[in-house]
């Protein structure tokens, strides 16, 4: 298996595929998944020449269940720990959701001289939580429902959740897909419970808002106005004004989970993106 260890002991599991010359694209997946989550996305460039690499963050995937570290500060260490092992320069990071809000602090904090450009996709930043400056975000008492279902039987939660917002399948003439969901299910089952209980308050209370100010290579800002895990409302339009250098666009009708329901069309505007 081919994993690296951090500073805090953890075995951080990766897949590295394609040519070592090529510019890597590094892949940050969401919660409670695995770099598995991108399997669509790492064939997709791998065909066009890049080389792509996804880790399973701690706690999550075929990483180490560690008790500990299960915050942003924590996960973009260990991507740098990652990027550093593989000694990845010109690289493009991709963010989907949780991973959005890991790809914006690590580069915002270790990607100088490392990271050519970024992509936020269905992110949590700049703030999930709803506060006093954040009037739009989601109350605390919904991320309190996730953390209770998920204490409670987090295998059923995570077949509804799938089953339902995250793919908008709940939507009327919504197509669900038995294999998405039970995919879904599998990646987050793989997981530890406190890894995943931990990682709720670390998508909604982390403020990227500093981060996002200070990211300075162009960004692409991804988002379906559908979102009924992200709410677009306090999300993407928030994040792009707050970059340096960004591009925003919106997907009409489009769900959370766009990367696999509607991957034919991320891809291609990564790809549009990526080389501009």
């Amino acid at each position: 298996m081919t994993s690296i260890t951090t500073k805090d002991g953890v075995h951080l599991f990766y897949k590295d595929w394609g040519p070592k010359s090529a510019q890597p694209i590094v892949f940050h997946h969401g919660w409670p998944l695995s770099g598995d989550d991108w399997d669509n996305q790492m064939l997709y460039f791998l065909g066009k020449g890049y080389r792509v690499i996804a880790h399973d963050r701690r706690g999550h995937g075929r990483s180490t269940q560690v008790s500990d570290g299960h915050d942003m500060d924590h996960y973009a260490a260990d991507v740098a720990a990652m990027t550093e092992h593989l000694d990845l320069r010109n690289a493009i990071h991709v963010g989907h959701s949780t991973g959005g809000g890991e790809a914006a602090r690590y580069v915002a904090r270790h990607g100088k001289g490392r990271v050519a450009k970024l992509v936020l996709i269905s992110a949590v930043p700049p703030l999930m939580l709803k506060t006093a400056a954040n009037p739009g975000g989601l109350p605390i008492e919904a991320f309190d429902g996730l953390r209770g279902e998920l204490a409670s039987n987090r295998s059923q939660f995570y077949f509804d959740f799938a089953s339902g917002p995250f793919f908008g399948f709940n939507r009327p003439g919504g197509k669900s897909s038995q294999a998405v969901i039970w995919n879904w299910w599998r990646q987050g089952m793989m997981g530890g419970a406190k890894a995943h209980y931990e990682c709720i308050k670390a998508f909604s209370q982390t403020d990227f808002t500093e981060d996002l100010k200070s990211i300075a290579v162009p960004t692409l800002v991804l988002h379906g106005d559908d979102d009924q895990i992200v709410p677009i409302g306090a999300s993407a339009p928030l994040s792009a004004k707050l970059l340096q250098n960004s591009t925003l666009k919106i997907y009409e009708k489009l769900p959370h989970g766009i990367c696999t329901t509607h991957a034919d069309i991320v891809n291609s505007d990564i790809l549009t993106f990526i080389t501009a």
